[in-house]
C-alpha cells in the first residue's frame, strides 16, 4: 500500500526556521524552491508519493494550477481557494489509495484530515523523517573508486581467470 505525503507549503516553510529563514528573508520563492527539493529527495529515498500544496487565496487574479516537479506534485490555489480546503479534498480523493499523512501546524486542519482517515504530522515530526531519510541516503552513498564498478571486478576469481585465459590466447 504507498504512502502519500500532503505538505502544507507555507506551513512548512514557516515552522522550520533553521532550514528557511535566510532564505524567507530574500525571496519567498526560493523557499518554495528548496521546500520543493527536499521533498523530492524524501520522495526518492523513501518512495513514497508527495504533494505540496501552497495557498494563494489572496492573490489577486491567482489561479489555480499544479505543476508536477521532479517527482514531487505542486498545487497552487486559486484566488478564492484556501491550502486547508485543497488539502481536504486531496486527502479525500487519496484515502482510498493508500495512507495519506498530511504535514501542517494547523491544528484544526490536523483534525479535519485526522478525521477523514488521514494521519496527521507535526513540521516537527516530518523534519524528523526527512533527516532520518537523508541519513539513510548518505549511509549507502559510498563514494568508490571508479574501478570499483568494473564488471571484471565484480567476477568470481574462477570466471576471472578463465576470461584472462581466453584473452592470452587470442594473440
Amino acid at each position: 500500500m504507498p504512502d502519500y505525503y500532503v505538505i502544507d507549503g507555507y506551513n512548512i516553510i514557516h515552522a522550520w526556521p533553521e532550514k528557511f529563514k535566510e532564505i524567507m528573508e530574500n525571496s519567498l520563492e526560493h523557499s518554495r524552491d528548496k521546500l520543493i527539493e527536499i521533498m523530492s529527495n524524501f520522495a526518492a529515498a523513501t518512495g513514497s508519493n508527495v504533494t505540496v500544496v501552497f495557498d494563494a487565496h489572496n492573490v489577486k487574479d491567482g489561479i489555480s494550477h499544479m505543476e508536477k516537479m521532479n517527482n514531487v506534485e505542486v498545487y497552487y490555489t486559486g484566488q478564492d481557494e484556501t491550502a486547508d480546503s485543497l488539502i481536504e479534498k486531496l486527502v479525500g480523493d487519496l484515502y482510498h489509495k493508500g495512507r495519506v499523512y498530511v504535514a501542517t501546524s494547523d491544528w484544526d486542519e490536523q483534525r479535519i484530515v485526522f478525521g477523514r482517515g488521514a494521519y496527521r504530522l507535526t513540521p516537527r515530526e516530518l523534519l524528523k523523517m526527512v533527516e532520518d531519510a537523508q541519513k539513510e541516503i548518505s549511509f549507502h552513498a559510498v563514494s568508490s573508486e571508479p574501478t570499483d564498478d568494473y564488471l571484471e571486478n565484480r567476477l568470481q576469481e574462477e570466471i576471472r581467470r578463465k576470461f584472462e585465459q581466453w584473452r592470452r590466447q587470442k594473440k
